[in-house]
């Protein structure tokens, strides 16, 4: 009885993160473990270690970067040595790192957000003429409208990283003349797979995004009627990020990418004038990530000064 308890608990605690997660901290652990080789240093995460392990990778990645592995050290080591936590956050690790980041630290290169001539910018090079197009066309507007992270609508380009369970469902879906919504079964604020209702209205007069999903959804349902993805290429497989970005990088330049849709649709409903916390809502962001967010995209925020200004005119 013990051993399948102990079996049960190991399933578990392998669950505690997502996949993704779980490779990146393994590869910040290769990091550190190279690291002590490099310098015959013990493995052991004291404050002093774990200190120069901070200066030396600031020589070689952004300091904040740094500080993210970091954490995937911690989560990583816990179980075999306890106090890495306390170390982590002890006064010498913090203050070397604070150091570093103000002789290391460099602007950010941040990618552009889509606007709705972007938009329609793409669909122009992508008509509603083959099946591919309209599932690009119905992702660009969910992407959008729906303030996604592009990674809840494709699937991840590493098979072994994948998980069915984050599939929205077609079953899921509900469509009406003015507006259409679906469930999303998780996303990065709320992890536990309790679903999340995206909805998208045709409210918008210089796009119709219930008309470009309807299209999609016609062709699909015509094509895989008994598959349960909503998402499908016409080879009847999931829409990889790479296939997403290549149509995407084929029309726009480099400085677009997969988060360029939710930053640009934060950036439309700021101007329109929506309040920051129906912004946040929408955009599935805990309170402390949007006020970040926010802070880190001056183009988000001069659109939401821009908004109030539009209703108090």
């Amino acid at each position: 009885m013990l051993d399948r308890l102990v079996r049960e608990r190991a399933i578990a605690l392998g669950y505690a993160i997502d996949k993704s997660t779980r490779l990146t901290y393994t590869s910040h652990l290769q990091s550190y473990l190279t690291f002590c080789k490099i310098h015959s240093f013990p493995i052991d995460p004291t404050v002093d270690t774990l200190s120069f392990y901070v200066v030396f990778m600031c020589h070689h990645i952004k300091p904040d970067s740094v500080d993210s592995y970091l954490s995937g050290i911690c989560n990583q080591l816990e179980t075999l040595y306890p106090h890495v936590r306390d170390n982590r956050r002890s006064s010498l690790v913090a203050r070397t790192l604070k150091g570093c980041k103000r002789l290391f630290n460099t602007p950010p290169n941040r990618k552009l957000p889509l606007s709705l001539e972007d938009i329609l910018v793409l669909f122009d090079h992508f008509p509603p003429t083959t099946y591919d197009n309209l599932l690009f066309r119905a992702l660009l507007v969910c992407g959008f409208f729906g303030l996604h992270r592009l990674g809840e609508l494709v699937a991840n380009d590493n098979r072994q990283l994948r998980d069915w369970r984050k599939c929205i469902r077609r079953s899921s879906v509900t469509l009406f003349d003015d507006n259409f919504s679906y469930i999303l079964p998780t996303h990065k604020a709320q992890p536990h797979f309790q679903g999340h209702h995206i909805l998208i209205s045709s409210d918008h007069p210089e796009l119709n995004p219930v008309h470009v999903f309807a299209q999609y959804l016609h062709q699909r349902d015509r094509l895989f009627r008994f598959q349960p993805a909503l998402w499908l290429t016409n080879n009847g497989l999931a829409p990889t990020r790479s296939w997403f970005l290549a149509r995407l990088r084929s029309v726009l330049p480099s400085t677009f990418a997969g988060h360029s849709l939710r930053a640009g649709g934060a950036t439309y409903f700021a101007a329109r004038g929506w309040s920051d916390d129906r912004i946040q809502s929408l955009g599935r962001w805990s309170s402390e990530a949007y006020r970040i967010y926010i802070r880190e995209n001056p183009v988000v925020l001069q659109a939401l000064l821009h908004g109030r200004v539009l209703q108090r005119s």
